[in-house]
């Protein structure tokens, strides 16, 4: 593991944190579904212009498609689309910090999966840990206080949620090329919110400059270069190290929300925040282990 590499993990959870601030500028102009599309078709259409650099054939298995048509909409299709309607109601910092429960969804999904991972003690303590986040987070908003919807900041689990059968979805598709199974998945994405975009929000019109550069920003680079070089990473340095991208996101959520949106971040938020980020090391286990073997060289 090198410096390198390090340098790519904190891109990406920067990067990645970023998006929520990006949601917030596209919103100004267009509708919420629209910007999912938006994120989702223009991810799609750098996936195929990548693979056609590379000279790389896109063809699957005719019997594939339908995998990852499902797999599309729950990776791509709903979560982000989910968080521009959700950002209407919650901050951009919020829904940063409710991102970060992705792999705590993960655990969950996969205990009740069919032949899934069964959680251990240690993964089931961080789940109550990030669930118990959440609930604090919430606790200014169910008293009035704040900008954040709480009902809206608990609905924001429901992208987390399909993150995680997404990950138990994708493990029938192991053999397949990533960047052409993500090509493909972001098409059928884009494919199944582009006729609700039209029927509830219109044919988009974007008459400002930093429209059209958020839009740029976050399909081609947080959403297609992203998931191309994550992939790239992975090989290398083994998903779980990789994982450590979900501690820095919601840094650089916040962050942004904070610095430049003026959003307010309360006690409430920071102590939601410390108990998922709990929760992820326990989910984790590397710390935990780390730990132990300290202690245990305790006299």
């Amino acid at each position: 593991m090198t410096v390198r590499h390090w340098l790519v993990i904190f891109v990406l959870g920067i990067g990645w944190g970023s998006s929520f601030f990006f949601n917030e500028i596209l919103l100004r102009e267009l509708g919420p579904i629209t910007v999912g599309l938006g994120r989702v078709g223009m991810g799609a259409i750098g996936c195929w212009l990548w693979l056609s650099v590379r000279r790389v054939s896109g063809a699957v298995p005719r019997a594939a498609l339908a995998q990852l048509a499902l797999f599309g909409t729950v990776q791509y299709a709903i979560p982000l689309t989910i968080y521009p309607v959700m950002q209407q109601f919650i901050t951009s910092s919020a829904a940063g910090i409710v991102n970060a429960m992705t792999p705590i969804m993960v655990v969950l999904v996969s205990h009740v999966w069919p032949q899934g991972e069964r959680a251990t003690p240690l993964k089931s303590a961080g789940v109550v840990l990030g669930f118990v986040g959440i609930v604090v987070m919430a606790i200014p908003a169910m008293r009035g206080q704040g900008p954040s919807n709480p009902w809206a900041l608990l609905g924001t689990i429901s992208a987390p949620l399909c993150y995680g059968i997404a990950v138990n979805l994708l493990r029938r598709m192991d053999a397949m090329d990533r960047t052409v199974l993500t090509a493909w998945s972001l098409s059928f994405g884009a494919l199944i919110i582009a006729p609700l975009a039209i029927w509830a929000e219109g044919v988009p019109v974007i008459t400002r400059a930093e429209t059209w550069g958020a839009l740029l920003f976050i399909g081609f680079v947080l959403t297609s270069a992203s998931f191309i070089v994550m992939f790239w990473l992975i090989r290398i340095v083994g998903g779980t190290i990789a994982s450590t991208i979900t501690f820095i996101a919601p840094v650089s959520a916040v962050f942004l929300g904070v610095a430049i949106l003026n959003e307010e971040i309360g006690a409430f938020h920071i102590a939601g925040m410390a108990l998922i980020f709990a929760g992820l090391l326990f989910i984790d286990g590397r710390a935990m282990r780390v730990f132990g073997r300290r202690v245990g060289h305790v006299p």
